[in-house]
C-alpha cells in the first residue's frame, strides 16, 4: 500500500493505491462524512481479486488540499480531479465506484466523460436528475434531505458539528447507520481526519456549492429531458437509508443503457460497511 501526494486540476489530493501495476484499475470514491477509511473493507478484497485501487481523499477532505471558496466545490470541478488522477496515472479507461458524494461525483464523470470509464458501481445515491426532481416534487424526499438545508448556515454549522471532540457529527454518523456499523476505533480515525486545518468546512462546502448549482438550474432543467448513461452501471442500494429514498432506483436504473440494482433490505446508507462481503462479491463479479 502507498499513500501519496498528486496534483491534479491545480490541488493536491492525497492518494492510496494498492495492488498490482499492472491490474485493471478501479477508482473508489468515499462520500460525506469518510475519507479514504470509507473504503477499507474493499480495498484488501478488491487487491485479492487482482485489482489495482486508487483511493483518493477528495478535496476538502483529510489530508488533500481544502480551497476555501464555495464555488472551488463546484461539482464540476470535482469530478476534473478524478480526470486529472487517471491522467497522472496514465489511465485510460477505469472501473469506478462512489458512494454518497463519491456517487455523485461518479455519476457526473460517466455522463460527461464516458469514454474514460469501463463501468460504474454506484453505492446508495440516486442518477442526479433524479435527485434534483424527487427534491423539486417530493416532500417526503425534501424531509429527509433536511440536513443540506441546515448545511447551508455558514459558521454556526462547523461550530455545531465540531464542538465537544465532534460529538454532533459522531452522533449523526452512528446514528444513520446499524448498531455494528461503526465501531469506537472508526470514529478515531474519523476524528483524526475531521480535525485537519479546515476540514470541517471543506466537507460542508460541497453542500453548499450543490445548493447553489440546484438553485441556478433547478428552472432551467424543466424542459431538458434527464441524461442517459451510457457505461454499464450497477446500483447497490441499502433500504434502510434515512436520508434517501430508495423509491429513486428504478427511476434512476431507467436512465442506464444497461443498469441492473441490488437491493440490500437490512442494510442502511452505510451499505459497504453493513453488507460488506456481499458487496464485494457483486463488485469483483461485475468488474470481472
Amino acid at each position: 500500500m502507498k499513500k501519496e501526494f498528486i496534483e491534479t486540476n491545480h490541488i493536491k489530493l492525497h492518494v492510496l493505491t494498492d495492488g498490482p501495476e499492472n491490474g485493471m484499475p478501479v477508482i473508489l470514491l468515499h462520500g460525506f462524512p469518510e475519507f479514504q477509511y470509507g473504503w477499507r473493507k474493499q480495498i484488501p478484497v478488491l487487491v485479492e481479486a487482482g485489482f489495482r485501487v486508487i483511493v483518493p481523499d477528495q478535496r476538502g477532505y483529510n489530508l488533500s488540499d481544502k480551497p476555501k471558496s464555495i464555488s472551488s466545490y463546484d461539482i464540476d470541478l470535482l469530478a476534473k480531479d478524478i480526470i486529472g488522477l487517471l491522467d497522472h496515472f496514465g489511465i485510460e479507461k477505469t472501473f469506478l465506484v462512489g458512494h454518497d458524494w463519491g456517487a455523485v461525483v461518479a455519476w457526473t464523470l460517466v455522463l460527461t466523460y464516458p469514454e474514460r470509464f469501463k463501468k460504474l458501481a454506484i453505492l446508495n445515491v440516486p442518477h442526479p436528475d433524479v435527485m434534483t426532481r424527487f427534491i423539486l416534487e417530493n416532500a417526503e424526499q425534501r424531509k429527509k434531505s433536511w440536513y443540506v438545508f441546515f448545511f447551508q448556515i455558514p459558521f454556526f454549522v462547523e461550530w455545531t458539528l465540531g464542538r465537544d471532540n465532534f460529538r454532533n457529527m459522531a452522533r449523526m454518523l452512528v446514528g444513520s447507520g446499524r448498531k455494528s456499523t461503526f465501531s469506537t476505533d472508526d470514529l478515531v480515525e474519523y476524528k483524526k481526519a475531521w480535525a485537519q486545518p479546515g476540514a470541517l468546512t471543506g466537507m460542508v462546502n460541497w453542500y453548499r456549492a450543490v445548493f447553489r448549482r440546484s438553485f441556478k438550474y433547478a428552472f432551467q432543467r424543466e424542459n431538458i429531458p434527464a441524461r442517459r448513461v451510457q457505461v454499464p452501471t450497477l446500483m447497490l442500494w441499502g433500504k434502510k437509508d434515512v436520508a434517501l429514498s430508495h423509491e429513486m432506483v428504478e427511476p434512476s436504473i431507467k436512465l442506464c443503457d444497461q443498469g441492473e440494482a441490488v437491493l440490500f433490505e437490512k442494510a442502511t446508507h452505510w451499505v459497504q460497511h453493513d453488507e460488506a462481503d456481499e458487496v464485494n462479491k457483486r463488485l469483483i463479479e461485475f468488474f470481472s
